[in-house]
C-alpha cells in the first residue's frame, strides 16, 4: 500500500466526511457496536494469537495486559459507542455570529480536523476508540497500531471499517497502516495530513516530533503525583494511592510518585506502605522515607521515572509548596493528585501545579476520556495549544469563519464611504 496516495486520496474525500449528517455518523456508530459483538469469537481468536506470539517473544507482564481484548474489553468499548452516540453533534455548531455592518454577518463554524493520523500503542481497544471518535467528529483517521497486536487490529479494522462505509460513510474514512516502514511514510505526508497523533514512549513521541512538518498533539511521560497533605483524611487516602499506583499500573495516569508532609510521615507513610505492600508494590526512597516506608534506595533514574509497574517513588516533602515546585519540576504535566481536607490548600495546589489534570481527593486514574463522559479518547494532550488532557471530540474540531455579504466591497471601508457597525448576534 502507498501511504502517501491514499492519504491524498483522503484528503480529497475529507469534505464528504466532514459533510456527512450526524444521523449517518451515529447509525454507522450502533451498527459498530452490533458488528463488534456478533464478531466477537472471531476478534477473541485473533487475539488469542497475539497473546501467545507476545508469550513466545517474553513481553513483561505491565505490556501483556495491554494487549489482552476480552469480554471486560468489549464491553467497555462498546458503552463507549454507545457514549458517543448520546453526545450532541459537534461538527456545525455557531461559535458566534456577529454583524459587521448592515447585510454583512460574520460567524464562526464547528468543523472536523480534517485527515488525522494517530500511531498508538499495542493496545487493540485503543483502536475501537480512536476510529469512533473520528467517526462522531466527522474526520478521516489513518490508524497505525502497535505490531504486537497486529492480528487483533486487523480484525477489529476490518470489522469498523466495513460497517462504517455499509452505514453511508466515504469508503476513504478509515485506513490502516500495518507495516513499520508505513510511519515514516505518514511523516511525510505534511500535504494531506492535518494532524498527527502519537502515543507511546517518551522516545517514539520526540521522533515523531522530530521528523514530520505535520503538526502534532500529544504526550510523551506520563509521571504523575499524588501529594499526600497535612491536613488528609488517612482513611480516605490511603485507598486512593493504592488505586492510583495498581488499578491499572500500565496506563499514563498511573502515581509513580507519591510526595507525604513531613508532619505526618511517621505515622501515614508506615501504614500506605504496608497497603501497597499487601498489593505487591515495590517501593524507593531516600533518607528517611526509605527507612519509613522500608523502601528501596531510590533508582538511578530518580523522581524522572515513569515505571508504568508495580513499583513506586516516594518522597518527603515540608510544605505543600514545596510539593508543587517538585511536581512542576519533575512531571509530565499530565495529572496530579492533593488528597486534603483543607480546602485553601486544595486550591493553592490546582491552581500552582502546571499539568492538564488536577485532582482534590481522587485518583489520577480518573484521567480518562470516558471516564469525563467523552464516550472514549484518541489520547491524552499535554499540550495548552489546541487540546488539553484527554482528547475527545471537542479536541478533533477546529472552526472556519463564514462570511455572509450582500455586495460590499473593503474599498468602500478604506475610504470611509462606509463604517463597520459592530454588533453581536
Amino acid at each position: 500500500m502507498n501511504i502517501r496516495e491514499e492519504a491524498h486520496k483522503m484528503k480529497l474525500a475529507s469534505p464528504k466526511m466532514a459533510a456527512s449528517s450526524i444521523e449517518t455518523r451515529n447509525q454507522a456508530l450502533k451498527a459498530i457496536a452490533v458488528a463488534l459483538n456478533e464478531k466477537k469469537e472471531e476478534i477473541f481468536l485473533a487475539n488469542q494469537k497475539d497473546l501467545q506470539a507476545a508469550k513466545e517473544a517474553g513481553i513483561s507482564d505491565a505490556v501483556y495486559k495491554r494487549l489482552k481484548f476480552d469480554e471486560g474489553k468489549l464491553l467497555a468499548v462498546t458503552e463507549g459507542l454507545e457514549q458517543l452516540q448520546g453526545l450532541e453533534d459537534p461538527v456545525g455548531n455557531v461559535l458566534f455570529t456577529r454583524q459587521l455592518d448592515e447585510g454583512l454577518i460574520l460567524k464562526r463554524i464547528s468543523c472536523p480536523i480534517g485527515v488525522i493520523g494517530v500511531i498508538f500503542e499495542a493496545r487493540p481497544d485503543a483502536l475501537v476508540q480512536i476510529s469512533s471518535l473520528c467517526i462522531k467528529s466527522g474526520n478521516c483517521a489513518i490508524l497505525k497500531g502497535g505490531k504486537e497486536t497486529a492480528e487483533t487490529n486487523r480484525c477489529l479494522f476490518s470489522i469498523i471499517k466495513k460497517t462504517a462505509v455499509e452505514a453511508g460513510l466515504p469508503e476513504e474514512c478509515l485506513l490502516q497502516a500495518e507495516a513499520h516502514s508505513e510511519i515514516d511514510d505518514l511523516l511525510s505526508c505534511n500535504k494531506d495530513v492535518d494532524l498527527l497523533i502519537p502515543r507511546g514512549s517518551n522516545a517514539f513521541v520526540s521522533y515523531i516530533m522530530n521528523n514530520t512538518k505535520i503538526p502534532v498533539m500529544g504526550h510523551a511521560d506520563g509521571i504523575c503525583h499524588v501529594y499526600v497533605d497535612k491536613d488528609c483524611d488517612f482513611e480516605k487516602s490511603i485507598p486512593i494511592v493504592v488505586d492510583a499506583k495498581t488499578q491499572y499500573t500500565a496506563a499514563c495516569n498511573a502515581v509513580e510518585t507519591l510526595l507525604v508532609h513531613e508532619s505526618i510521615a511517621d505515622e501515614f507513610l508506615p501504614r500506605v506502605a504496608k497497603a501497597l505492600c499487601d498489593a505487591k508494590v515495590s517501593l524507593y526512597a531516600e533518607g528517611k522515607a526509605m527507612e519509613l516506608a522500608n523502601a528501596n534506595p531510590l533508582t538511578e533514574e530518580g523522581y524522572h521515572k515513569e515505571y508504568l509497574d508495580l513499583k513506586l517513588s516516594v518522597k518527603l516533602v515540608s510544605s505543600v509548596e514545596e510539593a508543587v515546585e517538585h511536581i512542576n519540576a519533575y512531571g509530565s504535566h499530565h495529572t496530579d493528585a492533593i488528597l486534603t481536607e483543607n480546602n485553601e490548600t486544595a486550591e493553592y495546589f490546582m491552581q500552582m501545579v502546571d499539568s492538564a489534570g488536577v485532582y482534590q481527593n481522587a485518583s489520577t486514574r480518573f484521567a480518562d476520556g470516558f471516564r469525563y463522559g467523552f464516550g472514549a479518547e484518541v489520547g491524552i494532550s499535554t499540550s495548552k495549544i489546541h487540546a488539553r488532557g484527554p482528547v475527545g471530540l471537542e479536541g478533533l474540531m477546529t472552526y472556519k469563519y463564514k462570511l455572509y455579504g450582500s455586495g460590499q466591497i473593503v474599498g468602500d471601508y478604506a475610504s470611509g464611504k462606509s463604517q463597520f457597525h459592530f454588533k453581536e448576534l
